[in-house]
């Protein structure tokens, strides 16, 4: 019976704290961004692992969460204030930066959900001429920036 009762309390103190792709948020005074942060692990992500073509969350588990403590223009676009699921679709010389307002989605659920994207906007894709291992993202007043393998995008802002 203790065996039964260890089990389940490891089981479910485990999961929250993600082990293979732990979470982070990051922070500046107008962003915050929460997502999960996989490893590469010695696979090719982009046209692998995560198939060009195919929407990706940014992240891993659930979808990468951004929010704007006000309006900004980002990549170019128009957006109010407010927290947004971050979807792309990698190809191999851009991607296409998804903001959505349906923040219930679980993995890359955004294909059925598409009818609540915000913006659509291509960013072209800069070769790393040094892997990055664990998936990571920056932001500044200017810039957020997702880097993983052998590749990174960079997405502008103006508040």
């Amino acid at each position: 019976m203790i065996a039964v009762f260890l089990a389940a309390t490891t089981v479910s103190y485990a999961q929250p704290n993600h082990p293979h792709s732990p979470h982070d948020t990051i922070r500046t005074k107008d962003i915050t961004i929460t997502y999960g942060r996989p490893y590469k692990k010695g696979r090719e992500v982009f046209g692998k692992l995560e198939p060009y073509g195919k929407t990706y969350r940014c992240g891993a588990d659930e979808p990468t969460m951004i929010t704007f403590a006000k309006d900004v223009t980002f990549v170019g676009k128009p957006v109010k204030a407010g927290t947004y699921a971050l979807f792309s679709v990698p190809n191999a010389t851009s991607w296409t930066i998804i903001l959505n307002t349906d923040l219930k989605q679980w993995g890359t659920e955004h294909d059925k959900n598409a009818d609540k994207d915000l913006l659509k906007v291509d960013v072209p894709v800069i070769n790393l001429s040094t892997p990055v291992e664990q998936l990571t993202m920056t932001a500044s007043s200017k810039d957020i920036t997702l880097a993983w393998d052998k590749v990174k995008v960079d997405m502008s802002v103006k508040f």
